[in-house]
């Protein structure tokens, strides 16, 4: 297996129990609701994941040509459950086809953009949208337990995920 093709798998892994996680909420409303204390909505958070993996690895090293609007990733209320869903497999599907013909001598190279007024390797920048994925996937499971009353684990981050 090559570093992209593990980025890749963590990648999918974690959009896979994103979809999981909205797919446990009894209701859309449940998907958008906004508990005190809390920034983000589940539906809100979804969008900007998906939103960020689709012009980071997407549109730059995959060059799917993906426009991002992230002032729309948080600003949007309302969106059914199931476009949600196409949205992160959308994402899944760009990544996978970016990352797989994403050549080995690339990760070492400076990213095309700079981020955050950096510019970081793509190696790097890489393993920091795992990692910024599954930040947010966590916050998105605690709002749905918060909304939901239910504390049950959906497994998410589960090694057997990767095999």
């Amino acid at each position: 297996m090559t570093i992209q093709g593990d980025y890749a798998r963590l990648i999918g892994r974690e959009l896979a129990t994103v979809c999981d996680v909205l797919r446990a909420y009894p209701d859309e409303a449940a998907i958008w609701s906004l508990p005190a204390g809390l920034p983000n909505s589940a539906g809100n958070l979804a969008l900007h994941i998906a939103g960020n993996l689709r012009w980071f690895i997407g549109a730059q090293l995959g060059g799917s040509g993906y426009v991002r609007d992230r002032d729309a990733e948080f600003s949007t209320k309302a969106m059914p459950r199931d476009e949600l869903v196409k949205r992160l497999e959308a994402a899944a599907d760009e990544c996978t086809r970016a990352l797989a013909q994403l050549d080995a001598s690339r990760l070492d190279e400076p990213f095309p953009l700079e981020i955050g007024g950096i510019r970081l390797t793509t190696g790097l920048l890489i393993g920091h949208l795992v990692s910024h994925l599954s930040y947010h996937l966590g916050q998105m499971d605690y709002h749905r337990r918060i909304v939901t009353g239910v504390n049950k684990s959906l497994g998410a981050l589960a090694a057997a995920g990767l095999a």
